[in-house]
């Protein structure tokens, strides 16, 4: 078989790595892919851009594609998987109705309210007046969204009164993230430890992945800005073995259930963001795809054939298809440019993958690189690899990570230094 990744970051890198382990895969294409997946042995970049309908179409037409994996947000909500599935194609993600969890937060929180799915109270607003009286009157701390797509930074935890209305005025009336803040959503403050919980679903049957945590903001201790994510770790020990099948039940399972009894069944990846609060899992944001960079430390844990999973999601067998993980911990650390997630510069050169990777324990995976002249790799985005460490525990695992990105160099590197201290803290 034939399999097309859509999309060029590091969690298609990890998407591509894992499939072309696949025996029944003979090659993996990736659209337009980066120079981590063009080393593997089994992989292949084109030059077609996620949102080229057609092209990409025309290309698994073409190729014989048995199987197309859709990575970013952006073209599920545009409607990929409408296109490619009317067309007679195999692949896998949600349609654009039901990749509305991710696309409209006022849908998700609807949703959520409709099918008494555990989430904070919010409120919608389309002009910016209104939302920052909401704001005064309902108190502080509070959640300012953008409604729409922003790449994971239209999210601000507004601890004074002129934070809030700071991010309301960027979302709304300067057009920060463009359409996105059209609407904005405010939410009440959850207090707790975060915790992502990605799971397969066909539009019946939903099997959760291992638990996992991601590092939004910027710099350690959780300070910054938010970004599209600085690193994680696998399992999220804050998820205990008693939490998973509330979580299971009382949020995937509704989601699920619910989607299919509002018309719009949901396959692919559901991705659950989480709050663990004092009154137990509540959802801080649904995705509708997998997560960057929480794929980067649960594909690696995935004992069995990741294939026949996307297959079974597609096909609707998803409750006859065995997954299996193993018990040990996967550590990322995001090696990212100088300034991110605000101005960086690109084309800075490299070095050191080679020694970071003679650790087979150890892969790095490409989220915005570039090949240069003469063989260069060179930066070219803001969150740039994906130092991916594997181990029996996360001490040691960590310790992994952070041994390879010592390894690596490239001018203006920045990179948390605290990546899944919290699991090492917890009582």
């Amino acid at each position: 078989m034939k399999v097309l990744v859509i999309g060029s970051g590091g969690r298609e890198h990890a998407l591509a790595w894992k499939i072309a382990q696949s025996e029944g895969v003979e090659q993996v294409f990736a659209a337009p892919g980066n120079p981590g997946i063009a080393r593997l042995e089994k992989g292949r970049c084109i030059g077609i851009t996620p949102s080229a309908f057609k092209d990409l179409e025309a290309f698994i037409a073409q190729e014989g594609i048995g199987l197309t994996v859709v990575g970013p947000e952006d073209p599920l909500a545009a409607g990929i998987v409408d296109r490619l599935s009317g067309a007679g194609h195999v692949v896998f993600g949600p349609t654009a109705a039901a990749a509305r969890l991710e696309a409209s937060k006022s849908f998700a929180k609807d949703f959520m309210a409709r099918h008494e799915i555990p989430t904070a109270e919010h409120a919608v607003f389309t002009t910016a007046e209104p939302a920052i009286l909401y704001v005064r009157k309902r108190g502080l701390p509070i959640v300012v969204k953008a409604d729409g797509l922003a790449a994971g930074k239209g999210v601000t935890v507004a601890r004074t009164l002129e934070d809030a209305e700071q991010a309301i005025w960027s979302i709304m009336v300067h057009r920060t993230f463009g359409e996105a803040g059209a609407r904005v959503v405010i939410e009440d403050f959850l207090e707790g430890e975060e915790a992502s919980i990605l799971a397969f679903s066909d539009g019946r049957t939903v099997v959760a992945m291992p638990s996992s945590q991601d590092h939004k903001a910027a710099f350690d201790h959780d300070q910054g800005p938010n970004t599209g994510g600085m690193g994680a770790y696998s399992p999220a020990p804050v998820v205990s073995r008693e939490m998973l099948p509330r979580i299971e039940q009382d949020i995937l399972r509704r989601c699920v259930d619910g989607m299919a009894a509002d018309g719009t069944p949901y396959t692919g990846v559901l991705y659950a963001g989480l709050m663990m609060t004092m009154d137990g899992p509540k959802v801080v944001e649904f995705n509708c795809r997998f997560g960057d960079p929480e794929t980067q430390v649960v594909l690696p844990r995935m004992r069995s054939d990741l294939v026949p999973a996307l297959l079974a999601c597609c096909n609707g067998t998803l409750d006859m298809t065995p997954i299996e993980y193993d018990d040990g911990a996967c550590v990322t650390v995001v090696m990212a440019s100088g300034g991110y997630p605000g101005p960086y510069e690109k084309g800075k050169e490299i070095s050191g993958l080679a020694e970071a990777e003679a650790d087979p324990d150890v892969t790095v995976f490409h989220a915005g690189t570039k090949h240069g002249e003469n063989g260069r790799l060179l930066t070219n985005g803001g969150r740039v690899l994906n130092v991916t460490a594997r181990g029996k525990d996360l001490r040691q695992t960590i310790g992994k990570a952070y041994g390879a990105v010592k390894k690596i160099q490239f001018d203006g590197a920045h990179f948390r230094r605290d990546i899944g201290q919290k699991a090492l803290n917890r009582p």
